[in-house]
């Protein structure tokens, strides 16, 4: 898999610096406007599994991608909005994800392949967005849960988990929008921000295990809970396999 090589560049957006990379290999360039979905017009067609409504599909000219636009949830969004406090660029929501997505993707881990990451600063704010190559044929294990529950590979999802926990890494929204299904039956984890490399240990992982769990049961259709139980335990025993003797 060829590895991401990051180019950083700074350029102006009316008042605002703005600070840009991109993988030269993946991208080759990116303008600043490719960043804002207005620029796409029609053409960014928004993504409806999961998120607050920031993210959309649009086609780049290195291929299908996804532009997400980083938004805050909860009681706090209502007062700053998409600001950031910012302390340096490299504790930037995009960038930061950016490299962690680059790191997991020359790993091999199914994770999409970063294209472009951009900070906007004003003052002591900033704003962020992240460009992600595409995954094709995929639906979300949320989507997936209306169809036969039994029938979903449980094994492979708690193996998957586990495969993430042994590399130390923390999902920080583990949950049934951020795990994909392709076409091939492959399954893919998305949207790490906020993500982090951890040293494995049994108190978060099995915590971040819990928080997919709680997912899956909100998103659980009346009259299939016993099914899902069935196959928890499942994912659950997989993911146990999974991590081994390593966990502590």
């Amino acid at each position: 898999m060829e590895a991401v090589q990051e180019l950083r560049r700074e350029c102006l957006e009316g008042a605002a610096a703005c600070l840009i990379l991109v993988d030269v290999g993946g991208m080759r360039q990116a303008e600043p406007a490719w960043f804002d979905a207005g620029y796409w017009g029609a053409a960014a067609l928004p993504v409806q599994a999961g998120g607050r409504g920031s993210a959309w599909f649009v086609t780049t000219p290195a291929g299908e991608a996804v532009l997400r636009h980083y938004r805050r949830g909860g009681r706090v969004a209502a007062l700053l909005g998409d600001r950031y406090w910012w302390s340096g660029e490299d504790e930037t929501r995009s960038f930061r994800e950016f490299r962690l997505l680059a790191e997991l993707h020359r790993e091999g881990l199914p994770v999409p392949r970063p294209l472009g990451a951009r900070v906007k600063r004003s003052g002591p704010w900033y704003r962020a967005d992240l460009l992600i190559a595409r995954i094709p044929q995929t639906e979300t294990l949320a989507q997936r849960l209306s169809g036969d529950i039994a029938a979903l590979p449980w094994e492979d999802i708690g193996t998957l988990v586990a495969r993430f926990h042994r590399a130390g890494v923390f999902h920080a929204d583990l949950n049934a929008h951020n795990l994909l299904l392709d076409s091939n039956a492959a399954l893919w984890l998305i949207d790490f921000d906020r993500g982090e490399r951890r040293a494995l240990e049994r108190v978060w992982a099995t915590r971040n295990l819990e928080r997919l769990r709680r997912s899956l049961r909100k998103e659980c259709p009346s009259g299939q809970e016993a099914m899902l139980e069935l196959g928890l335990a499942r994912m659950g025993r997989a993911w146990q396999k999974g991590t081994g003797p390593k966990i502590s």
